[in-house]
């Protein structure tokens, strides 16, 4: 296939020769250029004098005095513009989105030509007359935001605010341009009009060659007018016979809408008749339209697509373009090995980057993390920062401060204990009044510094955002822009947020992946297009405008109507010389989608003719990219599993909740990741409560164990003494020391309502044992153990099981006179339990576990049997009742803890060893026989909870 540019190629050499310096090929993008050199290399076929490629922005700004501005300084300009003629005291970061859409109007106002004055005393005359009414809920919605909150009389205060905006439009316009031409610079439109208002600039090459326009804006237009008075304008227009008008009737496709319009104008250069050049619609064309039910599966099509057909050989002539750029990143991902060194001409979003997540903790760090009074950070925002994958390229002892705030969570986090090195120095040594924007710029640096080796990527990443922090640096001490830091904060990240990281490489070769902007003046022989879908072919066309759809009319500024042309000539040029043609859309609705096919595909369908396939991408639903695999029992996994030291009740209830959870902890010994934050979880909770009450207990019983109630009244009245117990257990539990005299423990507010929640609780639990005194406490936190011997097979095993006991007691039944030992498990949940088990069997039944929390029973109950025959603890014969005291549900007088079978208290657990010790014996066989491997659970609603759900993929 002969590309567009191959025949400008062949028309510059015919007319003009091989000497091609007196002359500018001007295009409405930088990409063509390179693919035109090209082409004039190949068709020469010897040396010539290049001519010079401006884009039609270059030209512009080649022959103005002043330079377009900084996108962010604009903004900051217009910001104090806005200001200064409406009186509203908006801050930038709220502006900055409005900003831009009052910025683009001027752009366009001004690219037109329109006479500003008019436009704005219009649309001052059509708003002072007028209400909000004919606005939406979504618009009013909007403004409402952008002029901050309301009260009362919402739609008066509006449209008052309202009218302040429409009534000082157009001297924001005027002070604004007056603003930035004082500072020599401007922004585009305003540059632009300059230049085409100037009838005395001279302009440098004999013949200027137009290639490719569409569109072309009133400013555009009166250069080429001027150019053309001087014979010095050319034009290359690049169209199909199928959009275009015939015969003195309308074009039928609104494509055509514009070059139909300038041809008459702008003479085309090529012959418009040529139907090798202008009728390649009418070929044959393979067409393929595929429905995909979402963004990720049309991005793994690609693989197929490129080895199908040797579309991976086509080299340049095979292109993938997506209509959301945003799919750059998955896309990337999907290609496969054949496509070689793609090129990219799509920007990778620079938030999609790793050093954006970091920039965004470190912003949070310096904002909500550090205490400047105190000079002290909060656990919660610094762990973050040290445990990001490009913390190394701040300092190499993030690891060794981790380490040392893990094993100490009560360790000062002061600024200058965190100041291990210069590195870690810049992070901790925020000083307020340098500002969050100079405190990060010195931290990218540093990190640009230490990571001179880094991967292309990663160094583009580090330079983007660190050209962009300097950026904002440098206006804020120039003084053109001032703000907070939190201000600040919201703006980098909306920066970030619309930045885009540039791919390189060599755009004539190989594959090439792109955004449909970048597709002008290029033809392919195969071409895969994703995401068609209405609403990114064409964008979103909300008229996002200060300016009404009537006035921009009259004025023939930028309609929907002049967009939609637009995008469908984007559409149909891009295809119309292809012979391999794929268009994929997401016919999902979830997420924003439409799940509609694009217009234009539509349109394509029922004008063109052709025979257009039809398929559907469609997931393979009975397969599970991860499922839960069995973990086989080798010679290597029953080594481990005999040597693991003893099995506690919390093991064997992971057994029986899912063998391949007992696998991951008890044998693997992949242990859940320790809270590392401020945050204090249920384990965390009931470990200090646990504490604290035996650190109480220990104050109060004498030294045979008996507790009197008068002991209990004492300490009830001493709220020091629980409060100061309380402490100390969370010095331990919480903050990882165990050194009273080291430093006061200080709470933030979560912490302080626990604390207080656990001081209740252990006045409730005093409250309590205070009616069943005296009693005799046996132990408190104490082991408990036995050997079990069991068969497998053949083979004789013997192992060790038991674990801790909370507490263990003697009481005096007071039904029976009896005195009697209870297994007590204190339980901090609020939950409880609703519906008990009623036998033995009820509590081994593992389809109980949830709805009748059967684990519970399970530990009291073998801890008490394991009690029941221990000399040390029993050595009276006592009977032994297992009991679980649930704290929360203590509120009932002559509360008992002691279990139930039904309505059957359990007073000595010798009632039901037998079967009992049946029932484990046979768990603990299931458990180390070798023939039964360890699987994932059939109750799959034991995962939600299941803290390896992710690595075995349930």
């Amino acid at each position: 296939m002969k590309t567009f540019l191959d025949y400008v190629a062949e028309d510059i050499i015919k007319k003009y020769g091989y000497d091609l310096s007196h002359m500018a090929v001007v295009f409405p993008n930088k990409r063509a250029s390179l693919f035109l050199s090209d082409s004039l290399t190949r068709t020469a076929r010897r040396p010539l004098w290049s001519p010079a490629y401006l884009t039609i922005s270059e030209m512009f700004r080649r022959h103005s005095s002043l330079e377009v501005g900084d996108r962010i300084k604009l903004i900051c300009d217009l910001h104090k513009s806005f200001i200064r003629c409406t009186g509203i005291d908006e801050t930038l970061d709220h502006f900055y989105g409005w900003g831009e859409l009052l910025l683009a109007d001027f752009d366009d106002i001004d690219k037109n030509m329109a006479d500003a004055g008019h436009v704005f005393s219009n649309l001052k005359n059509m708003h002072r007359l007028d209400d909000i009414s004919y606005l939406t809920p979504e618009q009013k919605a909007t403004l409402q935001k952008f002029f901050s909150n309301f009260s009362e009389d919402q739609d008066t205060i509006l449209k008052q605010r309202f009218m302040q905006l429409w009534s000082n439009i157009g001297n924001i316009y005027d002070d604004y341009r007056e603003r930035l031409r004082k500072q020599n610079i401007a922004y585009e439109g305003m540059l632009y009009r300059d230049v085409a208002s100037d009838d005395t600039i001279e302009y440098k090459y004999d013949t200027y060659l137009f290639v490719g326009f569409n569109v072309v804006q009133k400013v555009e237009r009166k250069i080429f007018d001027r150019l053309q008075e001087q014979d010095k304008a050319r034009f290359y227009w690049d169209f199909d016979k199928y959009y275009m008008p015939s015969g003195g009737k309308d074009a039928v496709n609104e494509a055509g809408h514009y070059i139909s319009g300038y041809l008459k104008y702008y003479p085309n250069e090529l012959d418009s008749t040529s139907t090798d050049i202008y009728d390649n619609m009418s070929k044959r064309k393979n067409i393929v339209y595929i429905n995909s039910g979402t963004d990720s599966i049309q991005a793994r099509y690609i693989s197929s697509w490129l080895r199908e057909n040797g579309r991976t050989g086509a080299g340049q002539r095979t292109a993938v373009v997506l209509c959301n750029e945003n799919m750059l990143q998955t896309v990337v991902h999907c290609l496969p090995e054949e496509a070689g060194n793609v090129n990219v001409t799509a920007g990778f979003p620079l938030s999609q980057s790793p050093l954006s997540s970091l920039v965004l903790r470190l912003s949070s760090l310096y904002l909500n993390g550090y205490n400047a009074g105190r000079r002290q950070f909060k656990r919660r925002y610094v762990m973050p920062v040290i445990t990001h994958p490009y913390s190394r390229f701040i300092s190499t002892r993030c690891k060794e401060l981790k380490d040392m705030l893990y094993a100490d969570r009560g360790h000062s986090l002061a600024a200058d204990e965190l100041s291990l090195d210069n590195g870690l120095s810049l992070v901790f040594g925020i000083e307020k009044n340098s500002g969050i924007v100079s405190w990060l710029t010195d931290i990218v640096a540093e990190i640009a510094r230490n990571a001179k080796d880094g991967d292309a990527f990663f160094q583009e990443s580090v330079f983007c955002i660190h050209t962009l922090l300097v950026r904002i640096n440098g206006l804020i001490s120039s003084g053109d822009l001032i703000a907070d830091n939190i201000t600040l904060q919201r703006l980098i990240l909306q920066l970030i947020s619309t930045t885009s990281i540039p791919f390189h490489g060599e755009p004539v070769v190989n594959t090439q992946i792109m955004g449909v902007l970048e597709t002008r003046n290029l033809d392919f022989d195969h071409i895969l297009v994703l995401s068609c879908n209405e609403g990114h072919m064409p964008k979103s066309l909300g008229d996002s405008s200060f300016i009404p759809y009537s006035i921009r009319k009259a004025y023939g500024l930028t309609t929907i109507d002049n967009k939609v042309a637009i995008y469908s000539y984007y559409f149909h040029r891009m295809l119309q010389r292809a012979n391999d043609i794929t268009l994929v859309y997401n016919s999902s609705t979830d997420d924003g989608q439409t799940g509609e096919m694009s217009r234009f595909m539509m349109q394509l369908m029922v004008e063109s003719g052709y025979a257009i396939e039809r398929r559907t991408l469609h997931t393979e639903k009975d397969r599970n990219i991860m499922t839960p695999r069995c973990i086989e029992k080798t010679p290597e996994v029953m080594d481990r599993l005999m040597n693991i030291g003893y099995l506690s009740p919390t093991a064997m209830n992971n057994y029986r909740r899912c063998p391949l959870r007992f696998y991951y902890n008890n044998v693997a010994k992949i242990k859940e990741p320790d809270n590392i934050d401020d945050d204090i979880d249920n384990r965390i909770f009931g470990n200090i409560f646990h504490l604290a009450s035996e650190l109480i207990y220990r104050q109060i019983m004498q030294p045979d164990g008996l507790v009197k109630s008068t002991d209990i009244e004492r300490v009830l009245k001493d709220r020091k003494l629980i409060e100061t117990t309380v402490d100390t257990a969370f010095r331990q539990e919480f903050f990882k020391t165990s050194d009273s005299t080291l430093r006061a423990v200080e709470y933030n507010g979560l912490q302080l309502i626990n604390r207080e929640v656990i001081i209740r609780y252990i006045r409730r639990l005093l409250e309590i044992d205070k009616t069943l005194a005296p009693f005799t406490i046996i132990c408190l936190e104490g082991d408990v153990f036995e050997d079990v011997a069991f068969d497998t097979g053949e083979t004789r095993h013997t192992v060790k099981i038991g674990g801790r006991i909370d507490r263990l007691d003697m009481i005096t039944d007071s039904e029976t006179g009896q005195q009697r030992i209870r297994v007590i498990d204190y339980k901090t949940g609020g939950s409880g339990i609703t519906r008990k088990p009623c036998s033995v069997e009820e509590v081994f039944d593992p389809s109980l576990l949830r709805e009748k929390h059967t684990d519970y029973y399970f530990q009291a109950m073998l801890y008490s049997a394991l009690v029941r025959n221990n000399v040390h603890y029993n050595h009276n014969g006592l009977g032994v009742s297992p009991a679980l005291l649930f704290i929360q549900h203590t509120r009932k007088d002559g509360y008992d803890p002691t279990l139930l079978f039904g309505k059957e208290k359990i007073t000595d657990i010798k009632e039901y060893d037998d079967e009992f010790r049946f029932n484990l014996i046979a768990l603990i066989k299931d458990i180390y026989n070798n023939e039964h491997d360890f699987e994932p659970t059939a109750d799959r609603s034991n995962c939600d909870i299941c803290p390896y759900r992710q690595l075995c993929g349930s």
